[in-house]
């Protein structure tokens, strides 16, 4: 088709009294502000729908007749005066940040997400991890931190999904108009468009940035599809998680190295970097470089600054979810950038490998964030104690316990996945704290004033609601498919409002086994048939376009749908998004999940029903280890993990059966004679109690507040300070360091004779060898606890010791004592690592030696044994 000579923008012309429509609609904070929604339903509410959900772009569509109606409607006026004036209060009240800390006057924290799932008109969104970013954000700006969102602005975005005739996943990737959505593009004083641009072999690629305004907080967006583009270049940004590996190269570059730039360009100096995920990991080799020209830092000056303010989250608990660049492409992309920015390609490079001297190895983006990260952290305490064995390699002298990654346990933004219905509910009972606050326990804790009848009432209405939208949906996909009358007709009755409802949604990768479910067909068909206690299920999810397996989960759902004796209990939504969730989250019953055990780093769809009444029941997985109580839930298994995954379906889906047949539909159907399931509406109020202020990403956000961002600051600020005379002896003291390591050695150790007794301490001696360094060079610990059966160490104690005493030949004596608090067999070790006043931890440096590792071979795993008696046999 022709191309355009010249462009033009075409620009909604809204009446004076109408233009603070304008002002709601370009900030999204109108997304979790149900006065606001209700706004736009109001103005159209055909056209919200088929405009999905998108103020932009209604607002262009609406005639002028309409406006002009609208602005002699008292009611519209007062509604939209209660809205605007709700944005206002909330974009100058005062926030959890700002009376802790003090206010921030411009952003210090920078947030790189590959993918931003704010709303469904914004479609630059997959799953769970943009699903998460969005929530982040959100959250950011109710808390009011110092924070700015950077990502990418896919024209195309994620796939749309429809099936076939066959119910084979079909994709197709509209193109997104980006002056209709709601975005800003950032221009420069004379309004043209500010240019970001990045190095690339042989040339330059430019970068346009969108601003998405989240409440208190900016998400820039850059866009390679430019005037100034080649024809290839422009197409880097088209899709998420689209192309082959040189595209995906190629978008990281732009996230990372494009992102840092654009935030210089628009005036942020951020101090501290947050990667959720590796994909941002080119972020770090920018801000290097940066560092060095800005500052006349060395290399190894300036890595040191940008590890101390970076923060790596990590999704994944198996190495195959990680990006893994492959020498040629690497070399094509980074040994371009390496040349322009004076920083040697192997040095950068060798972060990213297992041996970082094994120059054959490919780049792996998570390792390399790991090395060029300050604080690194799972996304729940499984997954927590999952990458730490995961991980493990990079630290093989420490014990896995101790590997510096920690955990930040997901949540959801409340307020965007709350119904208007339970959201005035809770308004009435909790009080107007609940939205301001909505990890506040204390307020949670006052659930058990909502009389069950007014519960249940609001939770059986989301349940028509959902029913109804289900039916509209199932029309819509049988109408593209060319389907009969009788089929439409039939799709309108399907479904029972009135009976327990189980949803499954979330992306269909294949360690999450959405068929599980139809594991024994028999037994499920009677579930389904069951007319005393009737049960349906509603399912929907996308399969990644190149994965078939999960197509083929997806196709065997829909054949089963299909049969004539389950097609009214068992449904398959097509085009899986954000609108749909939250029809689901809203309305459901209980909320199915079922991953292999530990596949599922956290999962947060089944954190959403929490607020609305839902109920989970789930593999002890993820985020459901911490949330789950008998009293909050049910449990598919105890937690065991198997080596055979056919053996483990068939013992979990028996047990999934057992559970929906006895405990999860009786408990239901087991109405009190005024009709209510008083027993449910316990569980009910417990789960919305205990779990809606912990799973919350407002508690998460505050975490990686305190436990890492503000941390993080005070590190770039104590290592920058006085021209970087820290960062620059702290450089030279790791080089020393380095170099007289390996004369390093725990010569002996010796306790004090005679029996250790309860509730004294055991005195324990150590002969060190230093060589060239002094005792403030290193600390010497003593490692001790209990013995396994292989005289393993276990249920540590660390204890430092205390030099004592200057030996002959750089020898010098320490000191230290075990704490000996209960009887039983025990054991210790001593080991020895660097030690600087200035270090983030101790273990940056991969260096430690124990004692066993000059004795025999002994392994740091095990001790030297000792017992402590119990008191009454202690004269």
């Amino acid at each position: 088709m022709p191309k355009a000579f010249n462009t033009f923008q075409v620009k909604a012309t809204l009446p004076e009294e109408l233009n603070r429509l304008t002002d709601l609609a370009f900030n999204l904070y109108w997304t979790w502000n149900h006065e606001a929604i209700e706004l736009f339903h109001r103005l159209d509410r055909d056209l919200w729908d088929l405009t999905n959900h998108n103020p932009i772009k209604m607002l262009g569509k609406i005639k002028q007749e309409r406006f002009n109606q609208i602005i002699q409607d008292d009611g519209f006026m007062a509604h939209l005066d209660r809205a605007y004036n709700q944005l206002q209060q909330y974009m100058n009240g005062s926030t959890w940040f700002a009376s802790k800390y003090g206010k921030v006057d411009a952003p210090a924290i920078a947030y790189f997400s590959m993918e931003y799932g704010l709303s469904e008109c914004l479609p630059i969104y997959s799953g769970g991890l943009g699903i998460l970013a969005g929530d982040h954000m959100k959250s950011a700006s109710e808390l009011g931190l110092p924070l700015v969102g950077i990502g990418l602005m896919y024209q195309q975005g994620y796939f749309q999904q429809y099936l076939n005739a066959d119910g084979w996943q079909q994709e197709t990737y509209p193109d997104n108009d980006f002056y209709n959505l709601p975005i800003k593009l950032e221009v420069d004083q004379e309004g043209s468009p500010i240019v970001v641009q990045v190095q690339f072999p042989g040339r330059v690629v430019s970068c346009y940035v969108w601003r998405v305004q989240v409440g208190r907080v900016a998400l820039l967006l850059l866009d390679t599809n430019t005037p100034e583009n080649s024809y290839d270049d422009r197409k880097i940004t088209y899709q998420l998680y689209g192309g082959n590996q040189e595209t995906r190269i190629q978008q990281e570059l732009i996230l990372g190295i494009g992102g840092m730039l654009a935030l210089r360009k628009l005036g942020y100096h951020v101090k501290v970097c947050h990667m959720n995920e590796g994909h941002a990991g080119f972020m770090s080799f920018e801000r290097i470089r940066h560092r060095k020209e800005k500052d006349g830092l060395s290399t190894e000056e300036a890595t040191e600054i940008v590890k101390s303010g970076t923060i790596f989250t990590t999704h994944t608990p198996v190495p195959a979810g990680i990006d893994i660049f492959q020498l040629s492409t690497v070399n094509k992309y980074i040994h371009n950038l390496s040349q322009l920015s004076d920083i040697d390609n192997e040095f950068f490079v060798s972060f990213g490998r297992e041996n970082p001297n094994d120059h054959r190895e490919p780049l792996n983006m998570a390792l390399m964030a790991l090395r060029t990260t300050a604080y690194a952290n799972g996304v729940s305490r499984l997954h927590g104690e999952v990458s730490k064995k995961m991980w493990h390699f990079i630290w093989p002298n420490i014990p896995e316990e101790e590997v510096p990654i920690g955990y930040v346990t997901n949540g959801i933004h409340t307020n965007s996945w709350i119904s208007k219905e339970m959201s005035e509910l809770l308004l009435r009972y909790l009080g107007p704290d609940w939205h301001r606050k909505p990890a506040d326990q204390s307020i949670w804790d006052r659930v058990e004033r909502i009389p069950d009848v007014e519960l249940w009432r609001v939770h059986e209405r989301r349940r028509e609601r959902l029913v109804a939208f289900t039916r509209r949906r199932l029309v819509e996909q049988l109408k593209r498919r060319g389907a009969s009358a009788k089929e439409l007709d039939d799709a309108m009755e399907t479904l029972n409002p009135e009976a327990l409802t189980i949803g499954f949604a979330r992306r269909f990768a294949t360690y999450k086994r959405a068929t599980l479910l139809l594991k024994d067909l028999n037994r499920l068909k009677k579930i389904l048939g069951n007319h005393m206690m009737p049960v349906q299920f509603i399912f929907a999810g996308k399969a990644h376009p190149k994965d078939n397996a999960g197509k083929e989960f997806i196709k065997e759902l829909i054949h089963f749908a299909r049969q004539n004796d389950v097609r009214k209990h068992f449904v398959f939504l097509e085009n899986y998004d954000i609108s749909i969730a939250r029809y689901l989250v809203q309305g459901v019953d209980v909320w199915l999940n079922n991953p292999q055990r530990p596949m599922e780093a956290s999962g947060t769809s089944g954190m959403k029903v929490i607020p609305n009444g839902g109920l989970n029941f789930s593999v002890l997985d993820g985020w459901w280890c911490e949330g789950y109580d008998t009293d909050t839930g049910w449990a598919i298994g105890a937690g065991e993990q198997y080596h055979d995954p056919e053996y483990q379906d068939e013992v979990e889906s028996k047990d999934l059966y057992d559970v929906l047949e006895n405990e999860i539909m009786p408990l239901f159907y087991d109405l009190g004679s005024d009709g209510l399931p008083r027993g449910w509406i316990a569980k009910m109020k417990a789960s919305m109690t205990k779990l809606s202020p912990v799973f919350s990403t407002n508690r998460m956000v505050q975490e990686y507040t305190e436990k890492f961002y503000l941390r993080a600051i005070d590190n770039w600020q104590k290592l920058s300070a006085d021209n970087f005379a820290k960062t620059k002896t702290l450089v030279q003291w790791k080089q020393i360091i380095r170099d007289n390591w390996h004369d390093v050695k725990i010569v002996k150790t010796f306790q004090e004779k005679g029996k250790a007794k309860v509730g004294m301490s055991m005195k324990v001696d150590a002969e060190v060898h230093l060589g060239a360094l002094k005792p403030e060079d290193v600390v010497v610990q003593i490692y001790s606890g209990p013995l396994d059966g292989d005289y393993n160490i276990v249920e540590s104690v660390i204890e430092n010791m205390k030099c004592v005493e200057t030996l002959e030949d750089a020898n010098y004596r320490y000191e230290g004592h075990i704490p000996c608090n209960e009887s039983g067999q025990f054991g210790y070790s001593v080991r020895v690592l660097p030690d600087h006043p200035d270090m983030i931890d101790h273990f940056g440096l991969e260096m430690m030696h124990w004692i066993g590792e000059f004795q025999g071979g002994r392994s740091h795993h095990t001790a030297e044994a000792l017992k402590v008696p119990s008191e009454e046999f202690v004269s």
